[in-house]
């Protein structure tokens, strides 16, 4: 459950911003026929920013609900504050998720040594199996291979997605982690299959959001060692790759959701607005070079 294409899902808002439950049973079932492993519900991609903890945990609870045990799913966890990161985690166990993805704290700079306090003290307030997540672009803090190998010890911190984009990351984390069973997911589309063939076992990934049976299918090739073939299809699937973030994530994927027919609107909250009229283009003719359009 935590290998091959896992979903970064976006969260469905109708126009007044709320959760719009007919369009996350959608999202849902199109995840389930198209062969995505899990599904990280409140993710980077999925807002956590602009929601509150009690409308974070009723979006993952019922995405649980609407999966009904068809595909695992994976709860987004995380703050700048432990003793919130604590909270919010607790709240998950006994729920039915499989896991929790866990963002190093942001705004705050913490050195590797509170980076380490920090995760450890979560671990130690559930049994739910924990994967650390590390994207210093968007937190302004990059977790080291070191910092990593330590937490790689404790029982529960079973995997990492990491989101730097640094491919050298991957032998450095392998060199350092004893643990076999450690198990590592790119968190960069663009690079998630190099990522792989150096030895990743899979992606949480934007753009399995419109494209849920090709990353299926890539991940499943790069599984089964067939390089050529996952490389042919990962060229077809570039353009989107890099397109999903002409601008801010999740603003051009939640709009190309809206455009395939996944989700009715692609309203977000402030400070996220709209897509702008110049990357709009842009996106369609990604969609379009997919063969999705």
């Amino acid at each position: 459950m935590f290998t091959g294409s896992i979903v970064a899902l976006v969260t469905p808002m109708d126009d007044k911003g709320q959760v719009d439950r007919a369009s996350l049973k959608k999202l849902i079932d199109y995840h389930v026929a198209s062969g995505t492993s899990a599904i990280v519900s409140v993710g980077t991609t999925g807002e956590s920013a602009t929601l509150n903890h009690d409308e974070h945990v009723d979006v993952v609870l019922q995405t649980l609900d609407l999966a009904d045990g068809r595909i695992p799913v994976i709860a987004g966890a995380g703050a700048n504050a432990t003793t919130e990161a604590i909270a919010l985690t607790e709240r998950f166990n006994n729920t039915g998720v499989v896991g929790c993805l866990t963002v190093t704290p942001y705004y705050n700079k913490p050195m590797q040594e509170g980076l380490f306090q920090h995760f450890k003290a979560i671990a130690e307030h559930t049994d739910l199996p924990q994967i650390l997540y590390n994207v210093p672009s968007r937190t302004g803090c990059d977790m080291l291979p070191e910092t990593i190998a330590r937490l790689a010890e404790i029982k529960n911190i079973v995997a990492v997605k990491e989101a730097t984009g640094n491919l050298s990351r991957v032998s450095q984390i392998q060199e350092l982690v004893n643990d076999d069973s450690f198990i590592l997911l790119s968190g960069d589309d663009a690079t998630a299959l190099d990522f792989m063939q150096l030895g990743g076992q899979g992606v949480i990934s934007v753009t399995a959001n419109v494209a849920a049976r090709e990353m299926a299918e890539l991940c499943k090739l790069a599984a089964e060692g067939d390089f050529a073939k996952a490389r042919k299809l990962n060229q077809r699937l570039m353009a989107l790759h890099q397109q999903l973030f002409v601008e801010a994530n999740p603003i051009p994927v939640k709009w190309a959701c809206k455009v395939l027919g996944l989700i009715a609107t692609d309203t977000m909250r402030l400070p996220m607005t709209p897509i702008s009229d110049k990357a709009r283009p842009v996106v369609e003719q990604a969609l379009k070079h997919v063969g999705l359009l």
